[in-house]
């Protein structure tokens, strides 16, 4: 189990391509889905250092602004966008899918991934928290306003259970870390991760088991999905970096870059219940290669940005 915690993004590549390459497994674990995504919400819970957690607030101004960046003005921006284009009368479940993706929290992993990437891990880690927390407030209300005619998706109850999902996946870690204790939980850190592993391989056979059929009966359309689902990934990314570059400094921009690009459209599915069309099943399952292909594209960037910091702290010395 340990091992299986070890392997990080390359697990996370098998699980991907294992949930494309096995689509009958799809069918049974889809009616799971959102069990899967509980069992992943409770061990990353877990793995968050309730120490380490307090110290991401220091720089309450910055992570405030990054919020409401990502949970209120992209949201905002995209809606209105995308009812300028009149896409709801053309696709509702394309526009339900779209809303769904600018309306979700940062993924669970982006802190993990900024960290391997080089970037500052410790303000994903707080914009992740501080967005998950306002996600069952803001996401239905954004749905509602800009796709509720169009589709049959009730954001009350979306909303009650974004809250059921989140609070009882808190409170389940919580249990677990109090009874268990602290020293313990951090002596099974890597078989936590193992066990993350585990549940991300069923998260990935429900979610992507019907990509290949989709693309032997209609290449045209997971091609395009696929192209747009990338678009919005580095269209998100790109937008952030420019507003926080200045006011913030690189490292963190690129940070909250990430995070932005990398969005948990999986919890959304699973608050839904699944009573989505099979349009939107696609989208999210499409979604999911851009946001784990992201760190390749961060990578050189976070490795200029440490050799000219490098430079300037030379240049200091000399």
């Amino acid at each position: 189990m340990a091992w299986l915690g070890r392997q990080g993004t390359r697990a996370v590549a098998v699980a991907i391509v294992l949930g494309i390459a096995l689509p009958p497994l799809g069918a049974l674990a889809r009616p799971y889905f959102a069990e899967t995504v509980v069992v992943l919400l409770v061990l990353a819970f877990l793995r968050v250092d309730p120490d380490a957690l307090r110290v991401q607030w220091s720089r309450q101004r910055l992570l405030i602004a990054a919020a409401v960046w990502t949970m209120v003005a992209v949201p905002v921006l995209a809606g209105f966008g995308l009812t300028a284009l009149g896409l709801g009368l053309a696709s509702p479940a394309l526009l339900l899918a779209l809303m769904l993706n600018v309306v979700a929290p940062p993924t669970f992993s982006s802190p993990a991934l900024a960290a391997l990437i080089g970037l500052n891990a410790a303000v994903s880690l707080a914009l992740l928290i501080a967005c998950t927390a306002v996600t069952p407030f803001t996401a239905p209300a954004w749905v509602g306003v800009f796709a509720g005619s169009d589709v049959t998706l009730p954001p009350v109850a979306l909303g009650l259970r974004l809250i059921l999902i989140l609070a009882g996946s808190a409170c389940a870690a919580m249990a677990i870390r109090a009874i268990a204790g602290k020293a313990w939980v951090e002596r099974q850190a890597e078989r936590i991760d193992g066990l993350s592993v585990i549940a991300l391989f069923g998260f990935a056979i429900a979610l992507m088991g019907g990509v290949l059929a989709n693309a032997i009966e209609n290449p045209l359309l997971v091609i395009g999905l696929l192209a747009l689902t990338t678009a919005v990934a580095l269209t998100f990314s790109a937008a952030t970096a420019l507003v926080f570059l200045r006011t913030a400094g690189a490292d963190t921009a690129f940070a909250l870059a990430h995070a932005n690009g990398s969005r948990n459209m999986g919890l959304m599915l699973a608050a839904a219940a699944g009573a989505v069309p099979e349009l939107v099943w696609l989208y999210v399952a499409l979604a999911q290669i851009p946001i784990y292909l992201l760190p390749l594209a961060f990578k050189p960037l976070a490795r200029r940005l440490a050799s000219r910091e490098a430079d300037a702290k030379g240049r200091i010395k000399q």
